[in-house]
């Protein structure tokens, strides 16, 4: 009988740049390829210990010495809108919400760079071409859906007003990366959007949302501490974020663990087969 042997996933570490949340800092992600058969089985378990997706690579910070990025996920049966996000919810109740498969159309690229031009003209993502696009949106070996939402006008049109790629864990959804129509200043799609992906989630039996990373101090990242029942990935565990000013973004040269640890401590996921082999 032949036995083979499992690859276990090669981790990591880019080299550093310039941190994109925090002024003067330097960023460094730990990644590892995500493809194969047990891509699915992959995401879902370092979802869980705090990487995130972005196409064919799941990563996590993993910066020389800070540690102010935590991986944040809403936990859905204990969330509570706040009197604002009730408003929120209603203010964009007439929307038409529809999961289609991940395919890019020219309808979303557009929205996405009247997203970018709006809200981030000077980041890495602002060059992106609609191949570039399409790669971000059809390049992905999970469960991903893109959630669109609709505005529906006088004429009967359909216009589209708000994204979210959007990967399926056995735990939850996964926010991979959302944009909206920025001249709807009032209307506050980007929560709308996290407030309807709560609802989904419970409307299917899931118990988070993960929402990518929460970052003090950060004015880009800090909202995500605005909702309820947001649990922070710290220390190797999920604990319930409870005073978002006791969590400082500064620096100590003792404050991170050295990679060959993190990568020691990570857990994969058993993709041994099953069942008891046949005799020959």
């Amino acid at each position: 009988m032949r036995h083979t042997l499992p690859v276990a996933p090669q981790f990591y570490v880019t080299a550093p740049q310039p941190c994109p949340y925090l002024d003067g800092r330097v960023e460094r992600k730990l990644f590892t390829a995500l493809h194969g058969e047990h891509a699915i089985a992959l995401n879902d378990t370092l979802s869980k210990q705090g990487f995130r997706r972005s196409q064919n690579v799941l990563y996590r910070p993993s910066c020389a010495e800070c540690s102010a990025c935590y991986s944040a996920r809403i936990r859905v049966a204990d969330f509570k809108p706040r009197k604002s996000q009730r408003r929120v919810a209603r203010r964009n109740a007439h929307l038409e919400r529809e999961a289609v498969s991940p395919w890019a159309n020219e309808d979303q690229f557009e929205l996405f760079r009247q997203y970018l031009e709006s809200r981030h003209a000077d980041g890495g993502m602002a060059d992106m071409d609609i191949f570039e696009f399409a790669a971000m949106i059809e390049e992905t070996p999970v469960r991903s859906r893109i959630v669109e939402y609709r505005d529906r006008d006088e004429e009967g049109g359909r216009r589209l007003v708000a994204v979210c790629l959007t990967d399926v864990l056995d735990d939850g959804l996964s926010m991979v990366y959302s944009f909206f129509d920025t001249t709807r200043e009032r209307a506050s799609l980007g929560t709308y959007v996290i407030l309807d992906h709560i609802e989904i989630a419970r409307e299917a039996g899931l118990p988070f949302v993960y929402l990518g990373y929460w970052v003090p101090g950060s004015p880009k990242m800090g909202y995500k501490a605005g909702y309820s029942a947001l649990e922070i990935y710290r220390n190797g565990n999920w604990e319930l974020l409870e005073d978002p000013e006791a969590h400082s973004h500064d620096t100590h040269p003792l404050s991170t663990t050295p990679i060959a640890e993190q990568v020691a401590r990570i857990t994969l996921p058993d993709t041994r087969p099953t069942g008891r082999p046949r005799k020959r």
